[in-house]
């Protein structure tokens, strides 16, 4: 039978995994910007290499100044 976590639209760089992304994201009550993170540091490899990187630094800079910064 077929569910969400089992199918993927556009490649199988996320439902391959131990534990997708998502899962991992969901479980651990993580917001927006966190999961973005997740989701590109994972991806890298197998998508779209060095610019995930520069996405997952661009969450993080975001997540420093919506948290961290007056």
């Amino acid at each position: 039978m077929s569910t969400p976590l089992n199918t993927q639209v556009d490649g199988n760089h996320y439902k391959d995994r131990v534990i997708q992304p998502v899962e991992y994201c969901q479980k651990n009550q993580l917001n927006f910007c966190e999961s973005s993170v997740i989701k590109y540091v994972t991806r890298h490899r197998e998508k779209n290499g060095r610019k995930d990187i520069e996405k997952a630094i661009h969450f993080l800079q975001l997540l420093i100044q919506l948290e961290y910064e007056p």
